[in-house]
């Protein structure tokens, strides 16, 4: 498998959102490789979404949203979390993806060791491990993406995206997004249909 280039990410952020379902993330870190695969997003759009980061303009937090499409936006949430982004579209388009959650497929003992509060027993069975990335801040924490991955290239080796045959329209569903305030009407929600993997 081929890492994804950079004409993948910038093109139009809800194509992105779209066709990431499937690729797989992976995550090289002090010797261990994390992979999984993407199985739900989330597609914020700049200064035409309420909800994004940039819809009020550039800031020092959100800086890395308006490089060109193609790098890791991480950003701190409630205190706790850190939650990871696919930079799409050109430079100054202050768009990204979310990533909601991966179905991992490697590295997932180390996983489970770094979701400290999930602790599961048998991290080899179906059950042990849904728990693990089903979610932003889970995956986040499970691949050890934290403050300093924010603004890594995904052309790089520390992170990146291999490519994978794209779903047919019936393999995808889309609604309405998680956890906004503002723009809670746009259907920019989407993810792998009747996959375990996919945030409750």
């Amino acid at each position: 498998m081929n890492k994804l280039p950079p004409s993948f990410y910038q093109r139009p952020t809800l194509t992105v959102a779209r066709e990431l379902l499937g690729k797989f993330f992976v995550r090289r870190h002090k010797g261990t490789r994390f992979v999984g695969r993407i199985v739900e997003t989330e597609a914020y759009r700049g200064k035409l979404d309420p909800a994004s980061h940039t819809y009020r303009g550039k800031t020092k937090r959100n800086e890395v949203m308006y490089w060109g499409g193609g790098h890791l936006y991480v950003y701190f949430t409630y205190g706790m979390h850190f939650c990871a982004n696919i930079v799409t579209g050109k430079e100054g388009s202050g768009e990204a993806v979310l990533i909601r959650a991966l179905e991992p497929l490697e590295g997932i003992d180390i996983m489970a060791k770094n979701r400290a509060r999930t602790r599961p027993k048998r991290t080899n069975t179906t059950s042990a491990r849904r728990n693990l990335t089903n979610g932003p801040a889970k995956l986040c924490e499970a691949l050890l993406i934290r403050r300093e991955q924010n603004g890594i290239s995904l052309l790089g080796d520390e992170i990146y995206l291999l490519d994978a045959p794209p779903l047919h329209a019936a393999e995808v569903a889309r609604s309405t997004r998680i956890g906004i305030k503002n723009g809670k009407e746009k259907r920019w929600r989407f993810a792998i249909k009747g996959n375990r993997w996919v945030s409750r």
